[in-house]
């Protein structure tokens, strides 16, 4: 049989319209179902994916800057003051610094820089640590907040000073303002680890704190709070820092352990985000008689930290 030739205006066959439409209606329903959402569909995947965890964000700091550069020679002539005095190759040597044996220069560095003079010597160790954390739910920050208070915990601080109420006079007892303090009894928290304690059993009728055989009228005890090593006075103790990082300690400890051995060392630790850096600055006096100043020692170190600071800040 001979086809019919299409042409406008004529008809299709029946047969090819219902076949036209049952498939556009199989395609409508099909788009219907993607995009209304079903239960069925979403509920199966759901339980395939399982919860969603947040992830802790990272840390600032990916890299880390090169220590024995990051000194410069005005400061170390300051912080080294032997160097000075050297023949030109061996002072060079002396402000390059050696720097510190790492694994990996994107997550720990440090350099040391030391020099002698003829009433001490001097030696400055750098330490900067970029701390990872690999749990996710924990943040790089928190993670070297944890390290940081480890290396607090194991600097021993002291504790703030607490003032105590002197205790009240009975009623009645005449010539007493009020009863003196136990034989022993420490005048406060705070004192250097160097201090020892008085020793108990003072002598009846000798007020607290005063030696037996003070002549009258001399000073009496050590005063609250101020310490007993050479060159530490009062507000110099080991102690938190403020403004500078996010969170700072300075700690101060004095050798004496032998004649010859009298040195004292400044360490200055700081966290800026995932970064801790620790300056650690040491004088040894040649007279072991003569102890290294504290608040010399001290200021030095900040301001060495400070500057460190604002080189993690550029």
């Amino acid at each position: 049989m001979q086809r019919q030739a299409y042409g406008p205006g004529r008809t299709r066959p029946a047969a090819f319209t219902a076949a036209a439409l049952a498939l556009g209606i199989g395609i409508g329903a099909g788009l219907t179902g993607c995009s209304s959402g079903g239960d069925g569909g979403d509920a199966s995947v759901d339980s395939k994916a399982g919860p969603v965890t947040a992830v802790a964000p990272p840390g600032r700091y990916r890299t880390l800057f090169e220590p024995c550069r990051a000194v410069s020679p005005a400061t170390l002539k300051d912080l080294l003051p032997g160097a000075a005095e050297l023949p030109e190759l061996e002072r060079n040597k002396a402000y390059r610094g050696a720097a510190t044996v790492t694994y990996d220069t994107d997550r720990r560095v440090g350099c040391t820089w030391k020099a002698d003079a003829p009433d001490a010597s001097h030696r400055l160790v750098l330490d900067i640590e970029r701390v990872v954390s690999y749990d996710p739910a924990i943040s790089d920050d928190d993670r070297a907040q944890q390290v940081f208070d480890r290396k607090q915990a194991a600097a021993d601080l002291p504790q703030p000073a607490q003032t105590q109420p002197s205790p009240q006079t009975p009623a009645g007892t005449p010539g007493t303002a009020s009863a003196p303090a136990p034989a022993g009894t420490p005048g406060t928290a705070g004192t250097p680890k160097t201090n020892p304690t008085p020793p108990a059993g003072t002598p009846a009728g000798t007020p607290s704190g005063t030696p037996s055989g003070t002549p009258s009228g001399a000073p009496t005890g050590t005063p609250p709070g101020a310490p007993a090593a050479p060159g530490s006075p009062t507000g110099l103790e080991p102690r938190l820092l403020d403004g500078l990082g996010d969170i700072a300690f300075l700690d101060d400890v004095l050798a004496t352990g032998g004649s010859s051995d009298r040195h004292r060392t400044v360490s200055v630790v700081f966290r800026t985000s995932n970064v801790i850096v620790t300056v650690e600055y040491l004088e040894q006096a040649t007279d072991p008689a003569t102890a290294p100043d504290s608040r010399e020692l001290q200021e030095k170190a900040q301001n060495l930290a400070r500057l460190l600071a604002e080189r993690l800040e550029e």
